[in-house]
């Protein structure tokens, strides 16, 4: 009853994708009953992803970081409305880390909640896949307490033989196997983000690459 108020909502306040499900577990110890999800995605510019060469250019950078901004915006919006629903919301922004002693978990994976969605699938290269973007999205999740129900069968891995993202990836970071059902990353989290420290600092603090995601043969670029 509240998945088309909240999509809609969702898609006015500027997302692409949106998709409910129920977690397996609740990722917030503290929020045992939050076990339900809405996941959110703002597809990425094509102009801007064609500016990334073998690195990520400013423009990108800036983006990124805009597209970030507009689904915590989103993420706290939607939030505020299932509370004024009667019901419990904790948004998680769209890039997210547990701090120091776990800078490469964040509360939980977004595209987890992507993924349960029936939103798409998770590649190769560790990125989320979606069924109309391909990689070119952002992420970001609310969790509630509000009953929601997935309206998207789940969807298989479509990578195929496919590799270009490990042939890409400056850092070497992609194994190139599809994800395990056990949650284990098929890449090397720590790998690619020492490599972005040590090679694109001149591009901004805390520089994203963007290589896998502008290869990816799934993004169909305009």
């Amino acid at each position: 009853m509240y998945e088309t108020k909240i999509k809609e909502l969702a898609i006015s306040l500027g997302a692409d994708l949106v998709g409910f499900c129920k977690l397996s577990t609740p990722p917030v110890l503290e929020l045992p009953t939050h076990a339900y999800a809405v996941s959110i995605g703002v597809k990425l510019t094509d102009s801007i992803l064609k500016t990334i060469e073998n690195a990520p250019s400013f423009v990108y950078f800036q983006h990124y970081r805009t597209a970030n901004t507009l689904l915590d915006q989103i993420a706290f919006r939607l939030a505020r409305e299932i509370e004024k629903l009667g019901y419990g919301a904790l948004p998680v922004a769209a890039s997210q880390s547990l701090g120091k002693n776990n800078p490469y978990r964040g509360v939980l994976p977004h595209k987890t909640a992507a993924v349960l969605s029936g939103l798409g699938f998770v590649g190769k290269s560790g990125l989320f896949l979606s069924t109309e973007y391909g990689s070119k999205v952002r992420l970001a999740t609310v969790l509630t307490d509000l009953p929601l129900e997935s309206e998207l069968p789940l969807m298989e891995n479509g990578c195929g033989d496919c590799k270009i993202c490990q042939q890409a990836c400056p850092a070497g970071a992609i194994y190139g196997t599809p994800p395990t059902t056990d949650g284990a990353r098929n890449f090397d989290a720590e790998k690619c983000s020492k490599y972005m420290k040590e090679h694109f600092q001149d591009i901004g603090r805390g520089s994203v690459c963007g290589v896998c995601i502008k290869v990816c043969p799934k993004n169909k670029l305009r």
